[in-house]
């Protein structure tokens, strides 16, 4: 008899198991797109990180070697690499590897319509880079610093520049000031942006 009362009462009854399937769901509803929108932000600001460090290092290296270094973007790949000047050769070689941003991350800053604070005056991108002869390469950008780790444009002359990368939910900008100060900023994508220095 005892034997025959603890079979029946050994496991879950049919209400208890579709309550934990249920209380999984309703979690599971929740902590999706919660999961996902964190991600996306660790991809950005991940992202906003990287280019900051590189462009840093260009101007490190452009100091170090006592030649132009250049950061260059290419816009429609989504990639970026360094790239320094042969004073024997006078071209530009690429100085280690190439790096893409990564998937929903593109380089732009959408419909914002003002800079950083203390920045560019105007938002925009980087000037077009420009080959070994001198011409303009459509659908790249560069930040080129001189031998003293000065921001400069194709002709020599002290510029300031940014990068802008944006996934749709956010916008970085990546700032250098005509002394060589890199910062990076945040903001949400709107016209009238409220910039955070990150």
């Amino acid at each position: 008899m005892t034997r025959d009362r603890f079979l029946r009462h050994a496991g879950y009854s049919l209400v208890e198991v579709l309550l934990v399937v249920a209380l999984i769901g309703v979690i599971s509803a929740i902590t999706i797109p919660m999961t996902a929108n964190t991600i996306a932000g660790f991809r950005i600001s991940g992202d906003s990180r990287s280019v900051a460090n590189d462009v840093a290092l260009a101007k490190m290296r452009a100091s170090s070697i006592f030649t132009k270094v250049r950061f260059r973007i290419d816009f429609a790949p989504r990639t970026y690499h360094l790239e320094t000047w042969d004073k024997t050769t006078s071209k530009w070689t690429t100085d280690g590897g190439t790096t893409t941003l990564s998937s929903a991350v593109s380089f732009g800053f959408g419909i914002v319509g003002s800079a950083p604070p203390n920045t560019q005056p105007v938002i925009g991108a980087p000037a077009l880079c420009k080959d070994d002869a001198g011409v303009d390469v459509a659908g790249t950008y560069c930040v080129i610093f001189n031998s003293r780790g000065v921001p400069v444009d194709a002709t020599g002359s002290p510029t300031i520049d940014a990068v802008y990368i944006t996934d749709g939910s956010a916008v970085y900008g990546v700032t250098v000031s005509a002394t060589g100060m890199i910062r990076t900023w945040r903001t949400l994508p709107t016209a009238t942006p409220a910039w955070i220095q990150q």
